[in-house]
């Protein structure tokens, strides 16, 4: 029963921390897609997919140097790729959502706009959180984690004096 409550006190710690880094890219989402609506005349769901497109930058960098730091680092092109690819399924769901209400219900106000761009966000950070985990930010097999426990103790205990040979006939011990 203790590896398993260790099991979800990790998973809950490795939640945190990706709501941590979620949530601020939640506040650079909204305030780059506020802005761009605010400042251009761009439509709706172009605004929004430019903030997504921020935040996911944004993002990447607070998933692989705070949430995942402690994952496998040895394959940043495929990370980076596979990051992308679930990245660009988050964006495809969350502006599917602000695309569906605006222009398939007609609820274009603000308000309305703000409100679908939360609930496509959320929808998009349940398919994110598990694809990041599961896909891109691995963790290391147990095997390449034991041997790199391995080396460390063996070049921890080379570090150390040697303790004297026993002479013969003494007792050890």
């Amino acid at each position: 029963m203790a590896h398993g409550s260790s099991g979800l006190r990790r998973v809950v710690h490795e939640l945190a921390k990706f709501g941590a880094v979620g949530g601020a890219g939640l506040l650079v989402n909204l305030g780059v897609f506020n802005l761009v609506r605010h400042i251009t005349d761009l439509p709706v769901v172009r605004a929004s997919v430019i903030a997504t497109v921020v935040s996911i930058v944004f993002n990447y960098v607070g998933f692989r140097y705070f949430t995942y730091r402690d994952r496998d680092k040895s394959g940043r092109t495929k990370e980076l790729t596979l990051f992308l690819l679930f990245s660009a399924v988050g964006l495809v769901i969350e502006n599917g959502l602000l695309f569906a209400a605006t222009y398939g219900f007609g609820w274009d106000s603000p308000l309305q706009n703000n409100v679908f761009k939360f609930v496509g966000i959320g929808v998009a950070t349940l398919f994110r959180f598990w694809s990041y985990r599961t896909w891109v930010f691995r963790a290391l097999p147990a095997k390449e984690a034991v041997a790199d426990a391995e080396s460390f103790l063996a070049a921890a205990g080379r570090s150390r004096e040697p303790e004297p040979e026993p002479r013969a006939g003494q007792r050890v011990g």
